[in-house]
């Protein structure tokens, strides 16, 4: 993990989903699935979204621009190994400009088969801080000021994923 001194950051989320890894896979894969789970969602009803590149996997990209709570940026995924992982790269144009590397790993929860109907998502960030994260990064950490957001959305993609 990165140190409150570092230039680095991580933020990093774990939760269990009983459901198959597929199941889960297929909500992260796919930004069209994002609107059952990403914590950002309801901060602009108005949100305007983009999708190009494939429906899912490598290529797929999500575009959005909303208003100063959502602010506006773009996602890429970088890399997809089903039932496993989801890379993507994120960049965020306002409220701040910003590059992070976002995954999604999915594994067995300890002692369980593949197929047992109950994985481990963890969803983490990582990225340098930039010159106003590095002053702001004094007051609150990256940790604390997205660390929440991402228990809500593992939260979601958990009810997403049981439900369905």
């Amino acid at each position: 993990m990165a140190s409150q001194n570092s230039d680095e950051f991580l933020v990093e989320r774990t939760t269990i989903v009983k459901a198959e890894a597929s199941v889960v896979f297929a909500l992260i894969n796919d930004f069209h699935q994002w609107t059952q789970f990403s914590p950002w969602e309801g901060l602009d009803p108005a949100m305007q979204r983009t999708y190009a590149g494939p429906d899912a996997g490598v290529g797929a990209s999500y575009a959005w621009a909303g208003n100063k709570k959502a602010g506006s940026g773009s996602m890429v995924i970088t890399e997809s190994v089903p039932d496993e992982r989801v890379v993507l790269d994120l960049a965020f144009l306002k409220p701040f400009k910003a590059q992070n590397v976002t995954t999604f790993l999915i594994s067995p929860t300890a002692g369980a088969s593949p197929n047992a109907g109950e994985v481990q998502v963890t969803w983490k960030m990582t990225g340098k801080k930039n010159l106003f994260f590095k002053i702001f990064g004094f007051i609150f950490s990256m940790d604390k000021l997205v660390g929440k957001d991402f228990e809500k959305g593992l939260s979601q993609l958990k009810a997403a994923a049981e439900k369905g």
